[in-house]
């Protein structure tokens, strides 16, 4: 990843979301209130699965690694995008690039597979409800984890290395808000080919496995709801997984629309907006979903701040 003597490049220039100059304090203002609830959003769920017994389960502990990935995922972020709506030099160091670029990687893809973690959690807990506890075990729960994070810096690893592998020695504006490899590949005065067909190889198999496994858990799910007599077990069940079946869609149906655009469409405009959903209004958005439509986080969070003392002794 070294520029070594293929680069003449030692630091690249930035873009704003917007390139009006009237809408950069407005725009700076919003986005730091967005940033301001992630952080609040997120950190309150981590919290909130950490220390309250009741939520000590497999479904609440993937939700927690969820919070963690998106309060890692929105920070890589979001704090350069803020200075930069102030700042007159909006540059970023070659290897703060590469760091931004890898970070960003790191949680997108933890959060694609930690999303497919919970839905076959929420598929067994459904579909096998007298066999969850030892299926879906903390040392399974913890395995998923760790596997989740060990592939997403390999990943990261892999495709930040073959982005930087290609000689950067004209242009240094990226044509958008952060370090992406798509807008990093279009500066390069080398060869991309490799580098292009091993992001595209990677990002559309882990979008492909990741997505079978979502369809495939809440197809069975579905199957299973609707086999249930009892309307009052049908929607017990659904208003389970309602939460997690919001935030999947949000974050799928975000995706999809990127990478599923006609090429004539496609535009690395459409990939800024894209990207502020997903890097920073889904983040914010997921803490809200699962706090508003679910009875367990509420009830803990009004007895944390009824007595937080207490609450931390019960761990």
């Amino acid at each position: 990843m070294a520029p070594g003597n293929l680069t003449q490049v030692t630091e690249f220039m930035l873009m704003r979301v917007s390139d009006r100059p009237g809408l950069q304090i407005p725009l700076f203002c919003v986005f730091l209130v967005i940033y301001g609830l992630t952080v609040a959003g997120n950190v309150g769920i981590i919290t909130l699965t950490s220390v309250d017994a009741q939520l000590q389960t497999p479904m609440y502990f993937f939700l927690r690694h969820l919070a963690i990935i998106n309060l890692g995922n929105s920070t890589v972020i979001a704090p350069k995008m803020l200075v930069n709506f102030l700042a007159t030099k909006k540059t970023i160091s070659y290897y703060g690039c590469a760091a931004q670029l890898g970070g960003f990687l790191v949680f997108i893809m933890a959060e694609i597979f930690m999303l497919a973690a919970m839905a076959y959690d929420r598929y067994v807990a459904i579909c096998n409800p007298l066999l969850y506890t030892v299926v879906v075990s903390p040392q399974t729960c913890l395995l998923l984890a760790s596997l989740t994070y060990l592939y997403s810096l390999t990943t990261a690893l892999t495709v930040s290395s073959c982005v930087f592998s290609v000689s950067y020695c004209s242009s240094n504006v990226i044509n958008h808000f952060y370090c992406d490899n798509v807008p990093l590949l279009a500066l390069s005065c080398s060869e991309t080919y490799n580098p292009e067909t091993a992001v595209f190889t990677f990002s559309g198999t882990n979008l492909f496995f990741s997505i079978i496994i979502v369809l495939t858990s809440y197809f069975n799910i579905a199957l299973a709801i609707l086999r249930m007599r009892s309307s009052e077990g049908r929607w017990k069940a659904f208003s389970t997984c309602a939460s997690h079946m919001m935030a999947v869609t949000v974050f799928y149906g975000t995706l999809l629309f990127m990478y599923l655009q006609p090429r004539t469409n496609h535009s690395l405009d459409t990939n800024k907006m894209a990207s502020v959903f997903y890097t920073l209004v889904i983040p914010m958005l997921n803490p809200l979903i699962y706090s508003l439509r679910n009875k367990d986080v509420k009830d803990a969070l009004k007895r944390f701040l009824d007595n937080p003392c207490h609450s931390l002794k019960i761990v």
